[in-house]
């Protein structure tokens, strides 16, 4: 698998986002309260809002747009809404986050920030 370097995990604020540009497109990297650390793609599936630029709660996100609450785990949107983007594996060396944009994962995948020695 290729990993992409994103940066350290205190680049992103808790429940908050960053943008990585890729070929594929743009991915959303999130880091929740917990210090959990996802990536999806940077669309919603309802129309396509910018989800790096919605509301970060426990392991969702709420898309700006129309408020599509969406699964930071799977990429699926809950609730009375269907519909999916895709979300890529992410893994965290020395707090150092890491994106493979290989191939969208089927599973979820769930990484936390290190202790700090």
């Amino acid at each position: 698998m290729d990993w992409i370097e994103v940066g350290h995990i205190d680049d992103i604020p808790r429940l908050g986002a960053r943008v990585v540009k890729t070929d594929n497109g743009n991915i959303a990297v999130f880091r929740n309260a917990t210090d959990e650390v996802f990536a999806l793609l940077d669309s919603c599936p309802h129309k396509g809002g910018p989800l790096s630029q919605g509301i970060v709660y426990d392991r969702r996100v709420t898309c700006p747009l129309h408020n599509w609450v969406i699964s930071l785990e799977s990429g699926e949107a809950t609730g009375p809404d269907s519909g999916c983007t895709n979300h890529y594996p992410v893994r965290i060396e020395e707090n150092m986050i890491y994106v493979s944009l290989d191939k969208p994962e089927s599973q979820p995948v769930v990484y936390k920030k290190t202790a700090e020695v």
